[in-house]
């Protein structure tokens, strides 16, 4: 395990070597003590974010699902207007809430050689991956995180943890559009593979100098987020409305769940329901977890405004495009905002 001393530079060691090859991530360089943050983690001014105060994202009470069709109707305004929204009395039991964040606690708290075996360059498999920053290779900053990512495509895997809610509000969001059955095509299109992200976000020093994620949309259907009580997570409003452009918080909310709509709902959707840029804030006092389910096509799927919304006469705002060359496209770079859309965009 990494030493517990209180380090006033890091100058003296290979950060690179300590952090990724060695596998300590920056858990290893917070529980180092060091007193200031390392120059390769400092963000460029315009990484950083204007916070709007006391405005936050909704928040959907799930509880009269069945006998309310208003409850339907807010998720689909919420995918609509703001791209992001809570949900509470959702069905997934705090228990197995808590035990999802217990798990995430026990792997960082593995020591360094454990998670090492978990690394791109070790892992007996590509869908396990330990990491830490999101693209270290394509950075000119890294960011203040580490990850467990793991990727599946069983629905048997997927449903022991979320068993019915996915479904449940793509029903709802596709019968706003028009989309009257899911069926196997869709059914792929829309939630045919699942990644899961075990995130751990350790006391940082000069917190305001760095990102712990760095400002950007997921490339998902939807993102179902699990978040602990520390907070951190912002998300943009406002963008080209007339208002004022900035970021609100999304306050912890305790057996709450997060959900946010990503690229492949964006572009399959036609632009209706829209992907939003988010990021997350590093703490200088409390280590934060969290634990987000990407729900996404299958990799060989091709992605593109659905049938439906063309024959009903809309103009198709993206191309048809392989959803593994777009993820491809997303991972070989730095977050960048909202970026990777464009490359599925038609030219006007």
């Amino acid at each position: 395990m990494a030493p517990t001393m209180a380090v006033s530079s890091t100058d003296s060691f290979d950060i690179t070597d300590f952090v990724i090859n060695k596998g300590n991530g920056v858990k290893g360089l917070s529980d180092l003590g060091i007193k200031s943050l390392p120059s390769q983690y400092i963000q460029p001014q315009e990484a950083l974010i204007n916070i709007i105060p006391q405005q936050s994202i909704p928040v959907v009470d799930m509880s009269n699902w069945d006998n309310d069709p208003k409850v339907a109707e807010s998720v689909c305004e919420a995918a609509e207007k703001f791209g992001f929204f809570q949900l509470v009395n959702h069905g997934v039991p705090l228990e197995v809430l808590d035990g999802v964040k217990d798990a995430t606690h026990r792997f960082f708290g593995l020591p360094a050689e454990e998670k090492r075996k978990y690394t791109k360059e070790l892992s007996s498999t590509n869908n396990v991956r330990f990491g830490t920053s999101f693209s270290p290779d394509a950075e000119k900053a890294l960011e203040w995180k580490d990850y467990l990512s793991l990727f599946y495509v069983s629905e048997e895997e997927a449903s022991a943890l979320w068993p019915f809610l996915c479904t449940k509000l793509m029903t709802a969001l596709m019968e706003k559009l028009n989309v009257k059955e899911i069926d196997k095509t869709k059914e792929s299109l829309l939630m045919g593979s699942k990644r899961i992200n075990l995130n751990y976000y350790p006391r940082c020093p000069n917190p305001q100098l760095t990102v712990g994620v760095g400002r950007h949309s997921d490339v998902s259907s939807l993102t179902f987020l699990l978040q602990d009580e520390i907070g951190g997570l912002y998300v943009r409003v406002n963008e080209g409305k007339g208002e004022e452009d900035g970021w609100v918080h999304v306050p912890p909310i305790e057996g709450s769940l997060v959900i946010n709509v990503g690229d492949a709902l964006q572009i399959l959707s036609n632009g209706r329901y829209k992907s939003v840029e988010h990021c997350v804030i590093a703490s200088g006092s409390k280590n934060r977890i969290s634990i987000p389910i990407f729900v996404n096509p299958k990799p060989n799927d091709v992605i593109g405004p659905l049938p439906e919304l063309i024959d009903a006469g809309e103009k198709p705002k993206y191309k048809n495009i392989l959803y593994s060359d777009y993820v491809k496209h997303f991972f070989r770079k730095a977050h960048d905002g909202k970026k990777t859309v464009a490359f599925a965009e038609i030219s006007s």
